[in-house]
């Protein structure tokens, strides 16, 4: 196997995880782990597939091939520590911004940012879980800012564990019919739209309150 299919299997494990399951065994508890903690605590690997895969081992699951109780605990583990890791290296950054003067660098905006994530920072880290790419940067934005620790982690661990519970388990009930599991991701941006749009329609609606006052 040469480096580019090995990145490809990577890539698209999902479509690779029964194969994986043959091959390695128990060892594939492993990989899912690495694989769920690069995404969401390595701001290089965003295109690793979070949601597809969460579903396809829930599917696995219900044919008995992985253990439910299992993968749900090591992937909500892989989910909080990896989203820590990516706080932590974003809080890094984020002081020697602060400390250092640098001109291309707007300390006002990142002030406002802080302030967002303070009030609405809950939101967008739960929120966030299940869009692609907004899960991986989140946790990052969350330390540059300087999002209070406790507040994150409070909010880091009802993400993971919603993300993972919900996909694993939806995979493990609904994973073997063929028009879910080929429409996962449109399935997914509706449900958080359904969510995030009322969020949305509500701050506009207090904006322009206070626009025409």
């Amino acid at each position: 196997m040469d480096f580019m299919q090995f990145f490809d299997m990577i890539l698209h494990v999902d479509k690779y995880l029964g194969i994986f399951i043959a091959q390695y065994g128990m060892w594939i508890y492993v990989v899912l782990f690495a694989i769920i903690f690069s995404e969401t605590g390595l701001v290089v690997f965003p295109f690793l597939p979070g949601d597809t895969l969460l579903f396809i081992a829930g599917a696995f699951c219900a044919s008995g091939q992985m253990n439910l109780w299992l993968l749900l605990s090591l992937l909500m583990a892989a989910g909080i520590l990896g989203n820590t890791v990516n706080y932590w290296i974003g809080h890094l950054v984020g002081e020697k911004v602060f400390t250092h003067d640098y001109r291309w660098l707007d300390k006002d905006a990142l002030r406002k940012t802080h302030a967002f994530y303070e009030k609405h920072g809950g939101k967008t880290l739960i929120l966030a879980r299940f869009i692609p790419f907004a899960r991986t940067f989140a946790p990052f934005i969350a330390g540059i800012s300087d999002m209070t620790f406790f507040r994150f982690q409070i909010f880091n661990c009802v993400g993971a564990i919603l993300w993972v519970g919900i996909l694993v388990v939806g995979g493990y009930l609904f994973g073997n019919i063929p028009i879910i599991r080929d429409h996962l991701n449109t399935i997914v941006l509706v449900g958080v739209g359904a969510a995030f749009v009322p969020v949305v329609i509500s701050a506009l609606w207090r904006f322009a309150k206070r626009f025409r006052k």
